[in-house]
């Protein structure tokens, strides 16, 4: 399969244009959610005709007025959490693919990648709710060179960077990912993470971060599992190497790996994990917020689809068969049974100077969705700040370590330290040794 081409599929706009996550849209099916409410209201009793015509208009204007509120519902849970960028992705018609050939393991293909010339992009103002905020994201269309994908990065930069006083110097970056499906818009459209670091960045409390957010939504209906796969995928080399080139072409970034994090949640916190595992010479650190070890936890991943490329790409694994323990530090947190027993096994295994920082969260803290990660980001970006450049002598990092509701920041009250004696929330041995315990939590939801 290697070598096998995809072709982009031509985006042909849908509804004149209207935006699926625009403000248009959005007033459209509020509209036509009111005129259904109405309509039998007016009509019911005035039909005329036949019995059967009667009672067929009926129906439809019931259909209808379901129809419409079905639509308002979703268009409302899709603008508040990001799930489906636009058109092409809700249809399935999308697809950022223009080849997949075998790049090795190594996921260069024997690419020379510091040898390539620099990529020069054009950056415009990004579109959608939260992207004006903070000083403004911005977006440019990005074609990988090494992955031969063809797909949108979304750019923001602290407030230090256009300041004089830093004009020369180079700033760490964070490359933030969504969950699946998930738009690569979410972390700063739901999650409002440059509206909370903002403050915090001009205070000092937080390093001023580059915070870049790849498209990973790569193929119409399934989620790629930042996997690698000869002939339908190299997100992989997308995210760690295509990304990060440009990013670092394009501002002033500092280098891999000492000035790199990736963070993530659900799908996206599996990731960003195996990312830094896998590529200790690209990320210093990586955060996991109900996330998971074994590909198999997304049902819908590409990379739990064949045994070896599921071992391959499960950063338990891969952490256990390392030769050397990669200098890296990871932050875990998840509720029991969607991302705390991943975070354990991880730990069980961590060797200095590997380190894991595991955050238990209670039941009352939220679910598998944005109210339970958007108060994370304060602490979590508190963590990197620490960390960055750091090492510690033992596997367990305890420089966020507190007693339960004390922790920093809007996740005070509701994250907790990892409990003196762990909670399994009944997985068993076999399950915190494989690091799969997570898989029924993380496997239903984006």
């Amino acid at each position: 399969m290697s070598g096998h081409v995809h072709n982009l599929k031509r985006q042909i706009p849908l509804y004149g244009g209207m935006s699926l996550t625009g403000t248009p849209f959005l007033y459209t099916t509020i509209v036509l959610a009111v005129v259904a409410l109405i309509l039998p209201l007016v009509l019911w009793s005035r039909v005329r005709g036949p019995k059967p015509l009667r009672a067929a208009s009926r129906l439809l204007m019931l259909l209808f007025a379901q129809g419409t509120a079905v639509t308002l519902i979703f268009v409302m849970v899709n603008n508040q959490n990001n799930l489906y960028d636009n058109w092409a992705d809700l249809l399935g018609t999308g697809d950022h693919v223009q080849q997949a050939q075998d790049l090795g393991k190594d996921g260069t293909g024997g690419i020379a990648v510091k040898r390539l010339p620099k990529v020069k992009q054009n950056f415009t103002k990004a579109s959608g709710p939260g992207m004006g905020q903070a000083g403004g994201v911005r977006v440019t269309q990005l074609k990988g060179r090494v992955s031969g994908v063809n797909a949108e990065v979304y750019v923001w930069l602290p407030p230090q960077y256009n300041d004089p006083a830093y004009r020369n110097k180079k700033f760490p970056v964070v490359e933030l990912l969504p969950g699946y499906p998930g738009s690569a818009k979410a972390w700063f459209g739901s999650m409002k993470t440059h509206e909370q670091l903002l403050p915090l960045m001009k205070s000092g409390q937080v390093a001023p971060f580059i915070l870049v957010a790849p498209r990973t939504n790569l193929l119409a209906g399934v989620d790629t599992g930042c996997a690698n796969i000869p002939g339908q995928v190299n997100a992989d080399t997308w995210l760690s190497i295509d990304v990060p080139k440009m990013v670092m072409d394009n501002f002033r970034a500092e280098p891999a790996p000492k000035g790199w994090a990736v963070a993530g949640y659900s799908a996206g916190a599996h990731c960003a994990v195996k990312l830094a595992v896998a590529h200790p010479d690209r990320y210093r650190a990586a955060v996991s917020l109900s996330g998971y070890n074994d590909p198999i936890g997304e049902r819908n991943s590409l990379a739990a689809q064949n045994p070896t490329v599921r071992n391959e790409n499960n950063p338990y694994l891969i952490l256990k068969k390392s030769a050397v323990p990669p200098p890296i530090a990871l932050y875990v947190s998840g509720e029991s049974g969607d991302g705390y027993q991943a975070g354990v096994a991880l730990e069980s295994i961590a060797k200095a100077p590997t380190t894991v920082h595991v955050v238990f969260l209670p039941r009352s803290a939220g679910g598998h969705n944005m109210a339970l990660w958007k108060p994370q980001v304060d602490t979590v970006f508190r963590w990197l700040t620490l960390q960055m450049g750091q090492n510690h002598a033992k596997g367990q990092d305890r420089s966020l370590t507190k007693p339960p509701g004390t922790l920093t920041g809007n996740a005070a009250g509701a994250m907790g330290s990892t409990p003196r004696s762990p909670s399994t929330g009944g997985s068993t041995r076999a399950e915190l040794a494989s690091g799969t315990a997570s898989r029924a939590g993380a496997a239903r939801k984006p």
